[in-house]
């Protein structure tokens, strides 16, 4: 595994490891690429059958509708990075490439974290709610990984 000079891997008190700051990590910075094997939507779908786990790993990142990152295969320390419903990072496409920001200053030694915001079909029950479900002990937490529900607006 490469070494980022940001964070370091270690055990999460949200889930499994984690990337924790090394140092002060000001607002703005790019931290790290999301980087694994570049994939088709069709070839995430044949290699992880999130359907049939009970504890699916989210190793997947959709850059477009023809390109998925899988970071399973050739991934980096990106994808030990936490989603937090109060998160301190983002991700950011830019040029079919994704990269983790820091949208707030971190401190040394605060774990770093983002909105995962997983894709709905709307077909979503609270199963799986449960299957994707969120330990980030945020005040607001939602509860799951999963995007937003999206509100439905009543035409006045």
């Amino acid at each position: 595994m490469m070494s980022n000079p940001l964070f370091e891997v270690r055990n999460s008190p949200i889930h499994g490891f984690g990337g924790f700051a090394t140092q002060r990590i000001r607002k703005g910075t790019r931290v790290i690429e999301y980087l694994g094997e570049r994939i088709t939507s069709e070839e995430a779908d044949r290699r992880y059958d999130d359907d049939q786990s009970e504890h699916p790993h989210v190793l997947l990142f959709v850059v477009d509708k023809h390109i998925t990152i899988d970071a399973g295969v050739g991934g980096n320390e990106a994808r030990f990075i936490n989603h937090s419903c109060e998160p301190n990072c983002r991700a950011v496409l830019d040029k079919k490439h994704i990269y983790i920001e820091a949208i707030k200053t971190i401190a040394e030694g605060e774990e770093l974290t983002y909105d995962y915001n997983l894709t709905r079909d709307g077909k979503e029950d609270a199963a799986a709610e449960a299957q994707y479900a969120c330990h980030c002990g945020a005040k607001t937490c939602r509860g799951t990984m999963l995007a937003p529900k999206k509100v439905k607006r009543k035409r006045s």
